[in-house]
């Protein structure tokens, strides 16, 4: 089992990261969300040079906020300041889009978005069009140190709903999963990702599987509905199922264990009371770091538990053990509250005892 760990992009978070290599975390997954942090790419760099072996990438970035060659570039650049040990994650903009009150991007825009930033890594001269324009493009200057497209750049999908798992399935070399931790809700995820390589003749078994969520270890006796473990995780529990509930249209297709719970959260991030300029701006304040008091009936023991890696010691290695068994390669945690807490208390406790 790998283990990344999930950071908000920050020009300040590199020395977090560089513990976190230090610590055995073999993954650095940084937000591309530019209404809640800096600008990933800027991250991303600092941490390049300031580190040596562990893996780096956006977690995800969207074809929404960047056209696909700047996507390109941008990773070709850091790829240049750490060759061989970049990823590009990629989804259709969930968080990024809805805190400006704009949509995701659609499943197709994503599909194009892929194909043309996998063809220029790949050194390729590819179609780009946009609107009625349609060019021939390609990396000028491809054997410059400004950008590096001789180690390959994997590109991974993220994806919760079954056709964007199934998009995964087709053309991604990995799937970033958010919040998938119990069994049936990884069944469910990877089974679209197996359906969507069958149909393009791919081999599943090649897909790198990767689980983002959060953890909270907890103190002997506390109950997972206490105020602090709330507040650790209750913002991941949140946005995961809340991301679950509006990717699946229809509601049967999911986990029957989880159904009604994950449906429950789908107007976790809705203010139709509010003026619809501006109802983004008090729905995503504080995102996946405040707990908010409206979600508290939603966030129980039940969900913290299908959601996050929380509970005792013994309780999460089980948990990791079971995702390893269902197919998953990798966790990557994210830190609500302290993260160099979370990074020292994660590899003590947990990455010791699993390897």
């Amino acid at each position: 089992m790998d283990f990344g760990f999930v950071f908000f992009g920050s020009v300040q978070i590199h020395p977090a990261v560089v513990l976190a290599e230090r610590r055995g975390f073999t993954h650095a997954w940084l937000y591309d969300s530019q209404m809640l942090a800096s600008d990933v790419y800027a991250s991303l760099a600092l941490c390049a040079v300031n580190t040596k072996k562990i893996f780096l990438g956006p977690g995800v970035t969207n074809p929404a906020s960047r056209i696909a060659p700047m996507t390109a570039c941008s990773i070709a650049s850091i790829n240049a300041l750490a060759p061989g040990r970049v990823i590009l994650g990629i989804g259709t903009g969930n968080t990024a889009r809805r805190t400006l009150g704009m949509p995701a991007a659609r499943l197709e825009v994503l599909r194009e978005h892929v194909r043309v930033c996998r063809d220029l890594l790949e050194g390729k001269t590819t179609p780009y069009q946009e609107g009625e324009r349609r060019r021939m493009i390609k990396f000028l200057n491809p054997k410059s140190h400004a950008i590096n497209i001789r180690k390959g750049v994997p590109i991974y999908v993220s994806a919760s709903g079954p056709k964007t798992l199934e998009l995964a399935g087709e053309m991604a070399d990995g799937v970033i999963l958010f919040g998938a931790v119990s069994p049936s809700l990884i069944h469910y995820c990877l089974d679209h990702v197996r359906a969507g390589a069958a149909r393009a003749g791919r081999n599943p078994k090649k897909i790198y599987t990767l689980c983002m969520t959060a953890f909270h270890m907890t103190k002997p006796g506390e109950k997972l509905e206490s105020r602090r473990v709330r507040r650790a995780v209750g913002p991941f529990v949140a946005s995961s199922s809340n991301i679950f509930a509006f990717s699946c249209p229809n509601p049967g297709d999911l986990p029957a264990d989880l159904r009604d719970d994950l449906v429950a959260f789908k107007n976790a991030y809705r203010a139709p009371q509010e003026p619809i300029e501006t109802r983004h701006l008090k729905l995503y304040t504080d995102y996946l770091r405040g707990f908010k008091k409206e979600h508290e009936p939603l966030v129980t023991e039940k969900m913290i538990r299908a959601t996050t890696l929380t509970g005792t010691r013994d309780e999460i290695t089980e948990s990791i053990h079971a995702m390893r068994k269902a197919g998953i390669r990798q966790v990557a945690i994210q830190a609500i509250t302290d993260p160099k807490e979370t990074i020292e208390t994660f590899a003590k406790e947990i990455i010791r005892r699993t390897r």
